[in-house]
C-alpha cells in the first residue's frame, strides 16, 4: 500500500489538544489537481535530543529535536501533505554522542539514540554529513541499521568508477519515496519523490585516518550531474537535492566545500535542503550573494531552506503542486526556518516550543547515561586548571586548549601540502574575571577531569581552524594581544598593569615560541586592533626552536573560526590564510584529546614572560582563590597586596 502523507506520523498532542490549527494558504487555497505538500528540514543535529547542554550540565531552551519535534507537529497540522527530511550531520558533536562511540559503543544490532529520536519523529529520508565519519565506517554502518528511513548519498564511494554514476557509493545514492498527495477536492494522487544526497569531499582530509584506502570522495557536482539524470529516468516528479553543504558565491572550485548554490543550479533538481554551515536560509546571513534571494528562499531560483544547527530551527519549504497529466509541477513556494526559540534585545531566550516527552522519553535511558558520563573522570590531568594569572603569567587553562589543538592539527596537515611546517597554537582566557566578577575563573583541581569541565577550559562552541603565517605575522599578532596591558614606566611604584579596555578573549598566547613582553614600549595597536604606532616593539626575545625567528619563515598556527577569520581583528588573520577549516569543535577536540591521552600535562611551559623593568612594580586585581595557586607561579615576583574592588584580590608585581 502506498503511503499517504497527509498529517502522517507523528503530531504534537500540545498543537492537537490546543486546537489552535491554522492551515497553510496553499492548503486552503488549493483545488481539485492542485496538492500543498510540505517539505520539512532538520539539519545538523549533532546528537542534540534533549534540550540539554551537557558542558555546563544543565537544561536549556535553544536546542534538541525533542524541542524541534513540537514544530514538526505543529506544521503537519497546519498541511494537508507533508514530509520530514534530515540533512546529515546527526550523529557526532555533544557529550551523548561521545558516550555511545567511547563508552558504551555501537554493535551490530543496537540502536543509536539520535536514530531512535528521529524514528520517532518520523523522518522520512536522510542523507551523510561529514561528521557521521568521525567513529569510522564500522560504526556508522552498525548505526545507519536501526533506522526506519532511506539514508542516501551519491558522492561517497567505496569502489570508484570511470564515472560517478557507475561508482559503488557506500550508501545508497539516492531514494525514491512513492507517496500519495490529497489535493483541494479530497482526492487522492500518487507522486514519486526523488531525494539525493551529498557531503563535502573534504571528508577524505578530516577524517583521513578512518577513511583512507576504505573509501573516495568526488565533488558535489560532479556527482549531480552524473546521477541526477538517473534518478529523473526513475519517473520522479520531484527531485530533493538533501545537500550538506553551505553557501558559498559563484564560481567555485570542483571539491568545494559549500555547494549548495551550484548544486540547485543543476538541472533536474527541484528543492534544495542546504546546511553545514550552522546558520540560517533565507535570512540576513546570506545577503549580499549573488543567486541566493533571500527574500523568495531561493538558490538559482530553486526552493531552498537551512535550518540553522542542533534543532535551533526547523527549515520548510511549502510547494504549491498541480498535476499535469499524470505527473506533478511545482505552480509556487514559499520558505521559512521556524525557530524553537527567540532571542531578545537583552539577549534573554524565550522558548517558542515545549519539549516534546514521547522524543525524550525514547532516549531517556541513553540521556541519564550521558550524565553520569559526563560527570565522572573520562581523564586525569597532573596539574591544577586555573586561569587565576592568566593575564601575567604563562597559564595552565590556556596550555591545556594549545596543546590539544597541536596533537589536533598536526593530525590533519599529515599528507598536505603544508606537512612538515612547523604549528603554533593559539589560546586565549575566557574566563578570567573582569566584568564576568572575582569568582569568574576555571579552576579544576589535580586528578580526575570530566567531560564537563570543558565547558571550564572552553567557553564557545567555536570550530578549529589553521592559518599559515610568517614570522612578521606572529610577532604582530603577538604584539596585537599585548595591548592587554597598559605602558608602564621604569623605576615607578604601583603602576596599573591592564587595560579595562582590554577583552581577555582577545589575550592570546601563541604556544611553540618563546617571547618577552616589554611592558615600557607604547602598544602597537590599540584595544580594537588599529595600528596607532608602528615603530613600537612590545614583544622583544622572539624565538623558535631556541633560535631567532625568521620573518619570511613560514608557519601554521592553530586557532578557531572566530580569531581566523578576522574576529578580533588581528594581523595575518583575516580569511585569506586559512589552509585548514576543520568541522570541531575545540571543545570537542579537547575532549577528543584528553580521551586519547588519558592522562594529561597541562603544566605552562613558561614560554612567554614579561621583560625585566628596574624599579617598576605592578598591581593587577584577580579572584580570591588565586591565593592556593601563588606558589605555582613561574618566573614571575608576585605578593599579596590586599583587596581590590568589587571583592576582587590585589597582587603586586615586582618587573
Amino acid at each position: 500500500m502506498t503511503p499517504t502523507i497527509t498529517r502522517r506520523g507523528f503530531l504534537s498532542t500540545s498543537v492537537a489538544a490546543a486546537g489552535l490549527v491554522v492551515l497553510h494558504p496553499f492548503s486552503v487555497r488549493a483545488q481539485a489537481g492542485q496538492a500543498h505538500l510540505r517539505i520539512m528540514e532538520t539539519t545538523d543535529l549533532h546528537v542534540h535530543v534533549w534540550p540539554y547542554d551537557y558542558y555546563a550540565d544543565k537544561p536549556v531552551d535553544t536546542v534538541g529535536l525533542a524541542r524541534t519535534a513540537a514544530l514538526v507537529g505543529a506544521v503537519r497540522a497546519e498541511a494537508t501533505n507533508s514530509i520530514l527530511l534530515d540533512n546529515g550531520d546527526f550523529l557526532q558533536g555533544n557529550p551523548l554522542g561521545d558516550y555511545i562511540a567511547y563508552e558504551r559503543g555501537m554493535a551490530q544490532g543496537e540502536m543509536h539514540p539520535i536514530v531512535t529520536a528521529m524514528n520517532t519523529v518520523g523522518v522520512e529520508g536522510g542523507t551523510l554529513g561529514n561528521h557521521e565519519f568521525n567513529y569510522g565506517l564500522t560504526f556508522l554502518k552498525n548505526t545507519l541499521s536501526g533506522a526506519n528511513f532511506p539514508i542516501i548519498c551519491c558522492n561517497v564511494a567505496t569502489v570508484a568508477g570511470e564515472t560517478a554514476d557507475q561508482d559503488a557509493t557506500l550508501v545508497p545514492p539516492y531514494a525514491v519515496l512513492e507517496r500519495e498527495l490529497t489535493d483541494g477536492a479530497g482526492a487522492t494522487h500518487p507522486i514519486r519523490i526523488g531525494l539525493i544526497g551529498f557531503v563535502p569531499p573534504q571528508i577524505m582530509q578530516w577524517d583521513r585516518k578512518h577513511l583512507e584506502g576504505n573509501v573516495t570522495a568526488r565533488g558535489m557536482v560532479e556527482a549531480a550531474e552524473a546521477w541526477v539524470p538517473k534518478l529523473k529516468a526513475e519517473g520522479v516528479d520531484l527531485v530533493i537535492a538533501l545537500a550538506h553543504t553551505g553557501i558559498d558565491p559563484l564560481p567555485l572550485e570542483p571539491d568545494a566545500e559549500n555547494a549548495a548554490l551550484a548544486l540547485a543550479g543543476v538541472e533536474g533538481i527541484d528543492v534544495v535542503l542546504t546546511g553545514h554551515q550552522h546558520l540560517v536560509f533565507p535570512g540576513p546571513d546570506y545577503e549580499g550573494i549573488e543567486g541566493a534571494d533571500i527574500q523568495a528562499g531561493t538558490l538559482a531560483g530553486k526552493p531552498a531552506v537551512m535550518a540553522g544547527f542542533w534543532g535551533s530551527h526547523m527549515g520548510l519549504i511549502d510547494l504549491m503542486l498541480e498535476r499535469e497529466g499524470d505527473a506533478w509541477k511545482i505552480a509556487g513556494h514559499t520558505v521559512e526556518a521556524r525557530p524553537i526559540f527567540e532571542r531578545k534585545e537583552d539577549r534573554s531566550i524565550v522558548p517558542l516550543v515545549e519539549s516534546v516527552v514521547a522524543v525524550e522519553d525514547s532516549v531517556k535511558a541513553e540521556h541519564e547515561a550521558t550524565l553520569d558520563y559526563i560527570r565522572r573522570a573520562v581523564g586525569k590531568t597532573t596539574a591544577p586548571l586555573y586561569s587565576y594569572f592568566a593575564l601575567v603569567a604563562d597559564d595552565p587553562s590556556v596550555q591545556i586548549v594549545t596543546n590539544a589543538q597541536t596533537w589536533y592539527i598536526a593530525q590533519m596537515m599529515e599528507g598536505t601540502p603544508n606537512a612538515g611546517l612547523p604549528i603554533l597554537s593559539a589560546g586565549a582566557p575566557f574566563k578570567a574575571g573582569g566584568r564576568g566578577g572575582p569568582e569568574y575563573y576555571t579552576d579544576v583541581p589535580t586528578g580526575d577531569i570530566a567531560i564537563k569541565n570543558v565547558a571550564d577550559l572552553y567557553l564557545y562552541p567555536n570550530t578549529i581552524r589553521a592559518v599559515k603565517i610568517t614570522g612578521a605575522e606572529v610577532k604582530d599578532w603577538l604584539e596585537r594581544s599585548a595591548g592587554m596591558f597598559n605602558q608602564i614606566t621604569p623605576g615607578e611604584a604601583d603602576q596599573i598593569l591592564l587595560n579595562p579596555d582590554f577583552p581577555s578573549y582577545n589575550f592570546d598566547v601563541i604556544d611553540g615560541v618563546s617571547y618577552q613582553i616589554d611592558l615600557s614600549q607604547p602598544s602597537k595597536f590599540d584595544s580594537e586592533g588599529v595600528l596607532v604606532d608602528d615603530g613600537a616593539n612590545r614583544i622583544v626575545g622572539l624565538t623558535f626552536d631556541g633560535k631567532p625567528i625568521d620573518p619570511a619563515a613560514e608557519f601554521i598556527v592553530a586557532t578557531n573560526n572566530y580569531r581566523a577569520g578576522g574576529g578580533g581583528t588581528f594581523p595575518g588573520n583575516d580569511g585569506s590564510t586559512i589552509v585548514f577549516e576543520g568541522p570541531d569543535t575545540n571543545r570537542d577536540i579537547i575532549v577528543r584529546y584528553i580521551v586519547d591521552q588519558g592522562t594529561i600535562d597541562p603544566a605552562a611551559d613558561g614560554n612567554w614572560s614579561f621583560a625585566p623593568l628596574n624599579g617598576a612594580t605592578v598591581l593587577f586585581d584577580t579572584g580570591p582563590k588565586a591565593a592556593d595557586y601563588l606558589d605555582q607561579v613561574k618566573g614571575l615576583t608576585i605578593k599579596a597586596a590586599g583587596d581590590g574592588a568589587d571583592g576582587f584580590a590585589r597582587y603586586r608585581i615586582t618587573l
